[in-house]
């Protein structure tokens, strides 16, 4: 067949799309309607949106990826939440922070998103039912635990439960009006100058490194100050008029930032679930082995344990735990009654979905 041929089978092929995709919002809609009679508050569902991406992986026979598939549904999933309800999602702006590359990664074009000045303020949106879903980072596999987030999760009142996880690719990139002869002063985060650390000790000895509150905040001042960069998203690049002078200076190409979504709820049991853990221990010799042990002895996997100065008594502190299972699973609500004996506090942070992968 010919080049016109072809065309003319690939416009053939998007009207049927077209259809069929508007038969699936239509479908969404009523769904949206039973949940409302149902008196369901949540539109989002990331038990449903799981079991949609792992049907989409199984079923792709390629040439796509699963990763532009997984996209591409997730961009139609996100169209179908807004003809729903009009959803409002938090991050830890100004726009172009990777934060905002994450909320729009797990809930698309959609959905409105709001950018607020720091973490804390993501949580006080959600816990105000000011915002239906917030996004905030929680660990990078380079500059390890994010304690803002951690600190959050500390003092926060009202009914916030983490619902979903996601990992975003993050590279890290030189951004500035100038070239890196002349750049006298870098902006970001502290936590990304930590990931870019060996980079900016080879190619900007002589340069200030001065933290500010987000990646899209250094990117703003740059574009401002003269003989100034940023370390920032391409995004942030384009948004701000910046140049990319080095892409990728990250020092671990693997670099990765997990964030969590925030909601008014936990997510149902998928079979395939984490369930995160706030606790803290009675002062006794060995009484963390002990918590740790009676997980192990209910054959519960943890796949996470960070430790955190208590604000509640000095040299005190509090351990955020990730294990395999749902809070509601008979052998993890098992071992928590048991672990809280040993416990001054022991709270259920949230259950959610192990975030599909596309690898």
């Amino acid at each position: 067949m010919d080049i016109e041929t072809f065309r003319q089978r690939i416009d053939e092929i998007d009207t049927e799309l077209v259809r069929l995709l508007n038969e699936r919002a239509h479908c969404a809609v009523e769904v949206g309607k039973a949940k409302r009679e149902a008196g369901t508050e949540s539109v989002y569902s990331p038990d449903r949106e799981r079991d949609v991406l792992e049907h989409v992986v199984a079923a792709n026979e390629g040439p796509l990826t699963d990763r532009t598939l997984m996209a591409i549904w997730k961009e139609m999933m996100s169209g179908s939440l807004s003809l729903e309800k009009a959803v409002k999602v938090a991050y830890l702006g100004p726009e172009g922070s990777f934060s905002h590359l994450a909320a729009i990664e797990k809930f698309g074009q959609s959905v409105e998103l709001l950018a607020v000045r720091d973490i804390s303020s993501v949580f006080d949106q959600v816990a105000r039912a000011s915002a239906d879903y917030g996004i905030v980072p929680v660990e990078n596999t380079t500059g390890g635990a994010v304690r803002d987030t951690m600190e959050c999760f500390l003092w926060v009142r009202g009914p916030i439960k983490v619902c979903a996880e996601m990992a975003l690719p993050i590279h890290q990139n030189l951004l500035s009006k100038t070239t890196l002869e002349r750049v006298t002063k870098v902006y970001s985060k502290p936590q990304v100058f930590d990931q870019c650390r060996q980079w900016l000790m080879t190619n900007c000895p002589r340069a200030d490194l001065v933290a500010v509150g987000s990646t899209a905040e250094a990117a703003l001042l740059a574009s401002r100050i003269e003989g100034t960069a940023a370390i920032a998203s391409s995004m942030a690049a384009q948004m701000y008029g910046l140049d990319i002078l080095n892409p990728a200076i990250e020092d671990n190409p693997q670099n990765q930032t997990r964030f969590l979504v925030l909601g008014r709820e936990s997510a149902k049991r998928t079979g395939r679930d984490k369930t995160c853990l706030l606790f803290s221990v009675v002062d006794k010799a060995g009484a963390l082995v002990e918590v740790l042990d009676i997980f192990r002895r209910w054959g519960i996997n943890m796949t996470k344990i960070e430790s955190h100065p208590s604000s509640a008594k000095t040299w005190e502190y509090c351990f955020f735990v990730d294990v395999e299972g749902h809070a509601e699973d008979e052998n993890v609500r098992g071992a928590m009654a048991e672990a809280r004996e040993h416990c001054r506090q022991l709270e259920v942070l949230g259950s959610f979905p192990v975030a599909v992968s596309a690898e």
